[in-house]
C-alpha cells in the first residue's frame, strides 16, 4: 500500500494514535488528530514540551494509527517525523504551515484565523510531519 492509496481516507478520518519511543525503549502512545499534507502524515502538537515531542526530538521514528469512529477500518503510517516550530522555522512559514495542518487535520477552515495564529504562537506549537516509510491497513 502506498501513501497516495490512503489520502482520501485521511481526508475523511482524523482520529489517531501516535506511538513514539521513550528513552527506556518503551512505547508511548498519544491521541492526536491527523491528516494528509503534501505527501506527509501531518500532526500538530500544541504543547511543545509534551512527551511525544520530547520523544520525537530524540528519536524521530514513530507509528500513526488512524481509525474510523466505528473501529472497522484503519490505516497505519510508520516513518520518521520532522518537527517544525519556532526553534527552527521562520515565523511566517510556521504560521502558514500550522494553518495548512489545521485544515488537513480537520477538513475545515478555522472560524477565526487571527485568533488561531495567536494561540499557536502563545502555546509555542509544533508541526509534526511524518515521512511515510511503511503504509498498511484495512480499508474495506
Amino acid at each position: 500500500m502506498e501513501f497516495e492509496d490512503i489520502r482520501s481516507f485521511l481526508e475523511a478520518n482524523h482520529r489517531a494514535i501516535v506511538q513514539t519511543i521513550r528513552p527506556s525503549g518503551a512505547v508511548h502512545a498519544s491521541a492526536v488528530v491527523c491528516g494528509a499534507y503534501e505527501g506527509y502524515m501531518a500532526l500538530a502538537s500544541v504543547y511543545p514540551r509534551s512527551q511525544k515531542v520530547r520523544n520525537l526530538r530524540r528519536n524521530p521514528q514513530c507509528t500513526v494509527l488512524c481509525i474510523t469512529p466505528d473501529w472497522r477500518t484503519y490505516v497505519v503510517v510508520e516513518g520518521k517525523a520532522e518537527l517544525k516550530g519556532a526553534f527552527n522555522t521562520d515565523a511566517e512559514e510556521l504560521r502558514l504551515l500550522l494553518r495548512d495542518i489545521f485544515r488537513a487535520c480537520s477538513g475545515n477552515e478555522h472560524p477565526d484565523w487571527e485568533e488561531y495564529d495567536e494561540a499557536m504562537v502563545k502555546q509555542d506549537s509544533v508541526a509534526i510531519l511524518v515521512t511515510p516509510e511503511t503504509v498498511y491497513g484495512k480499508l474495506s
